[in-house]
């Protein structure tokens, strides 16, 4: 991933760069699920509480940017195919440990 990715339509080239991050990620637990979208958005529920945290995020490389619709910011990292979000570890739903 090379680009910085956004909310573009599909068709867009440069929603090709969030190929590699986007999906459901969960921590081990499965408490905390974050859903990266293919337009830029994020949409994260936290035990049963469902779409507790929403907002963008851009990609550069293997960081990603992201903005809460309260504008809070964070960061993360994708390192040997894990999300390391803040303090949160994330794996893609399919290969959770």
């Amino acid at each position: 991933m090379a680009e910085t990715t956004g909310p573009h339509g599909a068709e867009n080239d440069e929603d090709t760069a969030n190929a590699d991050v986007v999906g459901m990620w969960v921590t081990a637990d499965g408490h905390i699920r974050q859903e990266l979208l293919p337009d830029g958005r994020y949409d994260e529920a936290r035990g049963t509480r469902r779409s507790a945290y929403t907002g963008r995020y851009t990609v550069t490389g293997d960081h990603l940017d992201y903005v809460d619709d309260t504008g809070f910011t964070a960061t993360g990292d994708i390192r040997d195919g894990v999300l390391y979000h803040e303090h949160l570890v994330l794996y893609r739903e399919d290969k959770t440990p």
